[in-house]
């Protein structure tokens, strides 16, 4: 079943953990290093969150201010001095700025007023940098407590409301995002920091400025949150209700805080998609997939926003009765283990789950910080085994960083004191929350990571349920073909940012993304063809946040249903169709503008096999398809590296009839090996036989020296230069080419011995220079079936994609589907059946031979006798492409 793009957050409970309540305040007040929690256990969401009282709503305030200043405990610590210094710096340049404002339409030098919301978004964060150095304990002596500064901050405040904030006909342009949550969170901070001092000088300053968030709520309804609004959801949610409720503690309002509480526990629920209210997609599935803006993969950007605001209530509301009955730690504490921990590579976020956030200068590792900040809370508000477990992956991730966390980039500094507590704790074990070996299928989002010790592998799909990329506000600028299949292979001890970030997609072309099969041709970006982040037709339906341009523009979906995969314990496979997305199909059929410009993409049918030392790729039907707009050349990048200008790239293998090769050029390969000696990294390419392909296809292989501007990729970026070395290697059609197959392996971190053990042979497996069979066979190759063979692992994998029966050897799919057989050592046979169109109500797998009975059955599997076959029924109705498995003997 084809889900809406905007689904509800289902009201269900989230599990519930064992959460213990302990007051920051109590915490830093006990002995600054760390005391045991206060307990007080909460274990189930409330319907509606408690009431509370004039001492709930104080203690809410004193909790803020500790939270972002710290206390004079935390602030006495040797480890938070990096964090006070910075806070004090900050404040000091953000002073100097109010100095050299120039002109009646400044605030701060360099930041006019009147025409742009980010400047005035930032001149309200300055604002609340400056007030946050005058409150800290322990602070630098020429701001903490200096009154002439904390007077100057709030006459600022009164100025941007009386010029340029106030006037609620004049305000709301640009992003929706800084009127309804930036603004409100730096100001509601501000007034809180400075209480006393607008209570002593501008005493209806609070409830004027409370009084105007409301005003710009304008998505909300009656100036509050609507939970049937599509921009207040997941993390956007979560924003705006922390917001609410420090105001109702500002203004002693319980029904606000009452309110806002209640309205944040619901993304607290996970989602059923077939259980929608609300339309809302927004938040985490069963499966620890986590959407945005209705279907973008967004765990590593939105998501840890909606991470860090949960536990930052919990903070907040320490010590009162707000959250009586709920569990906003356990409900956390579930999405660290099963959706954070799978996307973090040696402390790296991966790039597949961060959307238009990949385009932007930050790194991978300053991401895990910011989930780091939040797993460090909440291991001081759990006990046991969960704060061990909790405490020993922040020591983890640490261990295994080329950059390890700066707890100076933490929002606390009482969080940065609880970090130091759990590095000197000498009793708690460093542990990842992963598996060494360990297969994660997000089907909910269209994504899949594998990981073995020494590397891990992300896929990142589209389908008529998830978006293809994000473009937004000028931001990821060429990101076609980012949900294309396009792979991201992380190997360990490498330092991430010379292999991946910012600078991969600068210096990679958009079309030669690892993975990806694209059109050769030349797209321009949302500016250059419209001259605007985004594209301006009000009379036709697009404005900057509207519907039309979210679904044409920003996150257009695929028009294909297929894409997702099966999995058994730590292996799986999965497959995706390429098509065109929802804005081409909607231009060819006359809905769009005629100035309206989207492009045609390729076509192809893929799968991917995930094993211990290879993923094994199978491609069929690649080309330009037929019809309109067909006859392109085409290009399929098996896999892109970038490495640093002086670092010593190697490129070597061999051909199929056993010549050497050392690249660059184009030669039928039977194998490939590309080695970055600065890095000590080297990947295999294993090109594989089998049914429908051509043995003779050359294999393109390249290696030059790209020079670009980061600007490129986001307009907002420095104009700064990146020069790498770009390896490839693919295989290209021109233009009128017939569709082609082709299989190949990635093989992490391999030797030219490992290498040649795979061979080169015929359709019914490879065999090495000796005549030995290799492990990896293919079984079909086509646009309808493809299957291979690992006869190491004893494991059979295929993923169909047409109706009717298909068959390889003894195992025979009724498509569409996925399916893992697995043959044990000890006579098991292990199969596992998914349908990754999330539209078929059962999937039927035959396997041929001696009759076998059911030892163990996921609920909705059958297992019968058929005509010399066991046949395996699954009911996958409403599963949303999860996997049933059953284990036969």
């Amino acid at each position: 079943m084809q889900i809406s793009r905007r689904a509800l957050i289902a009201a269900v409970p989230a599990t519930a953990l064992l959460a213990a309540a302990q007051p920051s305040r109590a915490w830093a007040d006990a002995t600054g290093t760390g005391a045991a929690p206060r307990t007080g256990a909460r274990t189930a969401t409330a319907a509606k969150a408690a009431a509370g009282t004039p001492a709930d709503r104080a203690q809410i305030l004193a909790n803020t201010v500790d939270v972002f200043a710290g206390t004079a405990q935390s602030n006495a610590r040797p480890d938070v001095a990096a964090k006070l210094a910075a806070i004090a710096a900050t404040a000091r340049t953000r002073l100097t700025a109010m100095d050299a404002a120039a002109g009646g339409d400044q605030l701060f030098g360099g930041l006019a007023l009147g025409t742009s919301d980010t400047n005035l978004t930032s001149s309200f964060q300055y604002l609340y940098e400056i007030a946050l150095a005058t409150r800290v304990p322990g602070g630098a002596a020429d701001l903490a407590g200096d009154a002439a500064v904390q007077q100057r901050v709030v006459d600022g405040l009164q100025w941007l409301y009386d010029h340029y904030y106030g006037d609620q006909a004049t305000g709301y342009y640009g992003n929706w995002f800084n009127w309804e949550i930036g603004i409100s969170q730096y100001a509601t901070k501000t007034l809180i920091l400075l209480k006393d001092t607008v209570a002593a000088s501008r005493p209806d300053l609070p409830a004027t400025y409370v009084a105007a968030m409301d005003a710009y709520l304008r998505n909300g309804k009656d100036g509050d949150v609507d939970l049937d609004s599509r921009f207040h959801t997941g993390a956007n949610l979560a924003d705006i209700t922390t917001d609410r409720i420090m105001q109702g503690a500002l203004l002693d309002d319980d029904a606000r805080v009452t309110k806002a509480v209640a309205d944040q526990e619901t993304v607290l629920a996970t989602i059923d998609p077939y259980a929608l209210q609300h339309g809302v997609t927004d938040g985490f599935y069963a499966d620890g997939s986590y959407l945005q803006h209705a279907s973008v993969a967004y765990t590593g950007s939105y998501g840890t926003g909606l991470l860090t605001r949960i536990v930052q209530t919990v903070k907040l509301l320490d010590g009162t009765d707000y959250l009586a009955g709920a569990d906003l730690v356990g409900a956390a504490r579930g999405w660290v283990a099963n959706s954070f921990a799978p996307l973090i590579f040696e402390g790296w976020m991966m790039e597949a789950v961060k959307g238009r956030a990949v385009s932007r200068t930050g790194t991978g590792y300053a991401d895990v910080g910011t989930v780091v900040e939040s797993v460090v809370d909440l291991s001081a508000y759990t006990t046991g085994a969960d704060a061990t477990a909790l405490a020993g992956y922040a020591k983890f991730v640490r261990q295994e960083s080329r950059t390890p966390v700066n707890p100076a980039s933490f929002v606390s500094p009482v969080s940065v004191a609880r970090y130091a507590d759990i590095l000197a704790d000498t009793s708690v074990p460093a542990a990842d929350l992963n598996a060494p070996a360990q297969h994660s299928a997000f089907n909910a989002m269209d994504r899949v990571v594998h990981r073995r010790p020494g590397w891990a592998f992300t896929l990142a799909r589209s389908s008529t349920r998830i978006s293809g990329y994000e473009y937004m506000s000028g931001e990821n600028l060429m990101p076609w073909f980012q949900g294309a299949g396009a792979h991201y292979l992380y190997l360990s001890g490498q330092d991430q940012t010379q292999a991946f970030g910012v600078d991969y997609f600068t210096a990679v072309s958009p079309y030669a993304l690892g993975g990806v099969t694209a059109p050769v041709e030349t797209r321009e970006t949302v500016p250059e063809l419209y001259g605007t982040a985004w594209y301006d037709n009000p009379a036709a339906g697009f404005t900057s946040s509207s519907e039309s341009q979210n679904t044409y523009v920003y996150f257009p979906l695929s028009t294909n249903s297929h894409s997702g995969g099966a999995r058994s314990g730590t292996y799986g496979t999965c497959g995706l169709v390429l098509s065109d997305d929802a804005a081409y199909a909607a231009a060819r059929a006359g809905l769009l503008p005629a100035d309206f410009v989207a492009y045609r993409d390729a076509r192809a049918t893929k799968s991917w096999y995930l094993f211990d030392d290879e993923v094994v790729v199978l491609a069929a039907g690649v080309g330009d398809g037929t019809g309109a707009g067909a006859g392109r050349a085409v290009t399929t990048t098996f896999d892109t590296r970038i490495a640093a200008p002086a670092d010593p790239v190697s490129v070597t293998g061999r051909l199929r009839d056993g010549t050497p090769f050392t690249g660059p050029g184009t030669a039928p390969l039977a194998w490939l090996r590309y080695a970055d000696g600065g890095q000590g990294t080297a990947i295999g390419y294993v090109l594989l036989d089998g049914p429908g392909q051509d043995p003779h296809a050359r294999v393109r292989v390249g290696l030059e020296t790209v020079t670009r501007s980061r600007r490129a990729i986001r307009t907002s970026n420095p104009d700064t230069a990146v020069t790498k070395q770009v390896f490839s290697v693919g295989r290209d059609q021109p233009a009128g080419a017939a569709p082609t197959s082709f299989a190949y392996a990635l093989v992490p971190g391999a030797t030219e011995s490992a290498l040649r053990a795979y061979g080169s042979g015929g359709a019914h497996g490879a065999h090495d220079a000796d005549g030995r069979p290799g492990p990896l066979s293919v079984l079909a190759n086509s646009t309808a079936f493809q299957a291979v063979r690992h006869a190491g692992l004893g494991i059979t994998a295929a993923n169909a994609f047409a109706a009717g029966p298909h068959r390889a050897g003894e195992l025979e799919v009724d498509g569409p589907a996925s399916v893992l057989v697995r043959e044990r050592h000890d006579g098991t046979t292990t199969v596992s059946v998914a349908d990754p169109t999330t539209t078929r109500d059962t999937v039927t797998v035959l396997l041929r031979g001696r009759r076998l009975r059911a030892l163990s059955a996921a609920d909705g599997i059958r297992v019968t006798r058929s005509r010399g076959a066991t046949r395996v029924e699954a009911t996958t109705r409403h599963t949303y492409g999860a996997t049933l498995e059953v284990t036969l003997r």
